[in-house]
């Protein structure tokens, strides 16, 4: 019986500094090498989670942007994609409509970029593309008309409570929508996707492509909970969420703690294989 593995990273399976430890690393190096399947599902892009999992091997493909791409962790190249389409452009038109001047993921001319309106912004934004400087994809532009460019997948929009619920509220059944604080930050995050986007449906693709009978999933916040829906079995790290834990088949160490990979050490071997 094949078992896919798959964790959430930030607040999962690194630790609150944003990094991996050196323990997990070696143990599911070790794991790996051994035969395990063993990924990753985050809300990171791939450029970003390549550089927090550093010296990680998981050679099998990788969920980036909350299920929005799946890739190849070997050569970069996207598996699956999912985008808007139209619908994209009427929701940025609604968004900047109520003030709200997001982040915008989209693919022009072959290539990923993020684009934002640098003066329309929130402090709590800029603060967050500053952390991505040297980034080949970030892309600042100087009018609103150049966020509309290129095929839209995802769109990141920090600020205030009173700006975001609405949308959220308004958004929340067409689209999948993940409103959290960031586990770094403490900001406040409205994230909205393609409904097709999720943790869900690639951990189901992943598990289909991959030939894979059960998933065991780990994971730490809210964008976790569709992951978990499909898994066979789902554990919290004990620095989740309350709502994570309570649809956890068990709560397991925290992140700090190195949780994921002390319990894949413990249970996951033999399964695996």
């Amino acid at each position: 019986m094949k078992t896919l593995y798959v964790s959430d990273l930030d607040g999962t399976l690194l630790r609150s500094d944003a990094a991996l430890s050196r323990y997990t690393c070696e143990a599911i190096g070790r794991l790996t090498a051994a035969g395990m399947l063993f990924s990753y599902a985050t809300a990171r892009s791939y450029v970003t989670a390549s550089k927090v999992t550093k010296g990680l091997d998981a050679k099998i493909p990788l969920i980036v942007y909350n299920g929005a791409f799946i890739v190849n962790n070997v050569t970069g190249k996207t598996l699956r994609a999912n985008f808007f389409g139209e619908d994209g452009q009427a929701l940025l038109r609604d968004l900047i409509a109520h003030g709200v001047y997001p982040v915008v993921y989209a693919v022009a001319e072959g290539k990923e970029r993020f684009s934002y309106l640098p003066q329309k912004c929130t402090k709590e934004t800029l603060a967050f593309t500053a952390t991505r400087s040297g980034d080949p994809r970030d892309n600042p532009v100087g009018e609103a008309e150049e966020l509309f460019l290129g095929e839209i997948f995802y769109f990141t929009c920090i600020g205030e409570a009173e700006k975001l619920t609405p949308l959220f509220q308004k958004y929340q059944h067409r689209y999948h929508c993940v409103f959290q604080k960031d586990v770094y930050t403490g900001d406040l995050w409205l994230e909205i996707m393609p409904q097709a986007a999720s943790k869900a449906n690639a951990v189901c693709q992943l598990k289909e492509l991959l030939g894979c009978s059960r998933v065991v999933a780990f994971g730490d916040g809210k964008n976790d909970l569709d992951m978990f829906e499909v898994a066979d079995e789902g554990y919290a790290v004990a620095n989740a969420v309350d709502e994570l834990q309570r649809a956890a088949v068990a709560v397991i160490g925290s992140n700090d703690e190195d949780g994921v990979a002390r319990w894949l050490e413990q249970h996951g071997r033999f399964s695996a294989f």
